[in-house]
């Protein structure tokens, strides 16, 4: 494992423990050449995941833009770390639970946004904003309104 603070690729294990969904194990790891320490987490691969772009193109699943997206719209709120990463655990599984070889990066849309909305309303808002591609004030408002009515 290369280390995340000099690049060098010689790591070694500390600690190796079930994390807390029981289905991956974190593991506390120390670079030999700069002494810092780091955490990893190992995943079981599943079927390799297709998302089909609104512009028809099609590209392997990638955990870090969502996790990207979701780090976004939570800048500044207070939102700890741990709720993003279960959020974003959380939206990974309810993709994989869909079993499919295929998704549109609509439903991975609309699934991000379910889940930003129980973690944070600015957030959602923020989200919803880029998602959704508000063109003016009254498409924000019209979203704000069905927020607020839940």
């Amino acid at each position: 494992m290369k280390c995340p603070f000099c690049s060098v690729d010689n790591t070694r294990v500390i600690d190796s423990r079930p994390a807390d969904d029981g289905d991956s194990i974190r593991r506390r790891r120390q670079c030999d050449a700069c002494g810092r320490r780091f955490t990893t987490y190992e995943k079981v691969e599943t079927i390799p995941l297709i998302v089909i772009k609104k512009d028809k193109n099609r590209e392997t699943y990638d955990r870090r833009k969502i996790e990207a997206g979701v780090i976004k719209s939570c800048h500044k709120r207070p939102v700890s770390a741990e709720a993003v990463t279960k959020c974003i655990d959380d939206i990974e599984n309810e993709i994989f639970n869909l079993e499919v070889k295929e998704v549109d990066s609509t439903q991975i849309g609309e699934i991000v946004m379910d889940k930003i909305k129980d973690l944070d309303q600015v957030a959602y808002v923020r989200f919803a904003s880029v998602y959704r591609e508000f063109k003016d004030v009254n498409t924000f408002m019209d979203e704000l309104t069905k927020l607020l009515s839940q």
